[in-house]
C-alpha cells in the first residue's frame, strides 16, 4: 500500500518540478546603454563632484579641468587684435582736408557760373572750375580706395586670431565638465588633481530608470515574437519565488548565433538562438547583470 503512494506521488513531483523549470520561455540578463564620459582637453582636474551610484541631469555641471593657461592665450591672441586694429587708418578724418577743397571749388564753381550767365566770366574760367572740381572728387576716390584697401588688409591680417581665440573659447568650455545624459554614475575613473589627457575616461553612466534584458529564444520561438509585444518577465525575489515585471520587446535580431554558455533556453537541445532586448521599467531592484526570465 506505500508503495502505492509513493509510485502515486512520484509523478507529481516531477510534474511540478517540470511546470517549474518551464514556467518561463527565455532567460537572460539585465544590462543598460551606458556612455563613457572622457575628457575633452588636457590639464588637471581641479574637480570631479561625482561619486558612484550618484544620480546625475543632463547638462549638469560637475567638474572642471585647469584652463589657466587657455585663458592667458585668449588674452594674449585679444591684445594682439588690438594692436593689429590699432592701425587701421581713419578715414573720415584722412579726408577732411580733400572734402574741405572739394567744398571750396564747389562754391568757387557756383561763383563763376553765376559770373557767366551775367557775361562777367569766360567760358574758361568756368571750364577751368569744373575741372578743379572733378580732379577733387577723383582725388578723394583714390584715397577711399587706398584706405579701404590698408583696412581691409589689417582686418583680414587680424581674422586668424579671431578664429584661434574661438578655438581656444571651445576649448575653454571644454574644460568644464558637464554630464551630457540623465543616469547614474556606475564607475569613476578619475579624481580631482590627476592630470588627464583628451579621450580618458573620466565616468561611466547609464540611464536605469528603465533597463533591457537581453534573453534567447529558439528557432521554434521566434514566431512567438514580435516587436512592441508585451511580454512578462521574472526575477528571483527573496523568498525563493519571482517577482514580475511588465516588459515590452524592444528588438529582435535577424541574425541567429550560437547559445552563450551562461544562458539556458527552454529547449536546450537547440543550438543556436535569437538574442532579443525587452525593455523593463526598473522600480530600483533591477541591477545590470542580474539574471531574469521571459514568459510571452
Amino acid at each position: 500500500m506505500n508503495s502505492l503512494k509513493i509510485l502515486t506521488v512520484i509523478p507529481l513531483l516531477l510534474a511540478a518540478c517540470s511546470h517549474h523549470e518551464n514556467a518561463y520561455d527565455a532567460s537572460g540578463t539585465f544590462e543598460a546603454v551606458e556612455t563613457l564620459i572622457s575628457a575633452e582637453t588636457n590639464g588637471v582636474i581641479k574637480a570631479l563632484d561625482i561619486q558612484e551610484g550618484q544620480e546625475l541631469h543632463a547638462g549638469q555641471a560637475i567638474g572642471y579641468i585647469d584652463s589657466t593657461q587657455l585663458y592667458l592665450r585668449k588674452l594674449q591672441l585679444q591684445s594682439q587684435i588690438k594692436a593689429v586694429l590699432s592701425k587701421r587708418p581713419n578715414v573720415s578724418v584722412q579726408l577732411a582736408a580733400l572734402q574741405e577743397q572739394l567744398s571750396q571749388a564747389v562754391r568757387e564753381q557756383q561763383r563763376i557760373t553765376n559770373l557767366v550767365r551775367s557775361d562777367a566770366a569766360t567760358p574758361k574760367q568756368l571750364d577751368d572750375a569744373n575741372a578743379q572740381v572733378a580732379v577733387i572728387k577723383k582725388q578723394i576716390a583714390a584715397q577711399q580706395s587706398s584706405l579701404g584697401i590698408t583696412s581691409s588688409s589689417l582686418t583680414q591680417e587680424a581674422s586668424p586670431l579671431e578664429v584661434q581665440i574661438a578655438q581656444l573659447e571651445d576649448e575653454l568650455a571644454k574644460s568644464r565638465i558637464v554630464n551630457p545624459v540623465n543616469g547614474t554614475v556606475l564607475v569613476k575613473y578619475a579624481e580631482a588633481n590627476e592630470t588627464v589627457t583628451v579621450g580618458k575616461p573620466l565616468y561611466k553612466i547609464a540611464d536605469l530608470s528603465s533597463i533591457l534584458l537581453r534573453a534567447y529564444v529558439t528557432g521554434p520561438q521566434f514566431d512567438q515574437l514580435k516587436l512592441n509585444q508585451s511580454v512578462t518577465v521574472l526575477v528571483d525575489d527573496a523568498k525563493g519565488g519571482y517577482r514580475e515585471y511588465p516588459g515590452t520587446v524592444e528588438w529582435i535580431s535577424d541574425k541567429a548565433e550560437f547559445t552563450p554558455k551562461t544562458i539556458q533556453t527552454k529547449d536546450e537541445r537547440e543550438n543556436l538562438v535569437y538574442a532579443t532586448k525587452i525593455r523593463v521599467k526598473n522600480d530600483g531592484l533591477l541591477k545590470i547583470g542580474m539574471y531574469g526570465e521571459v514568459r510571452f
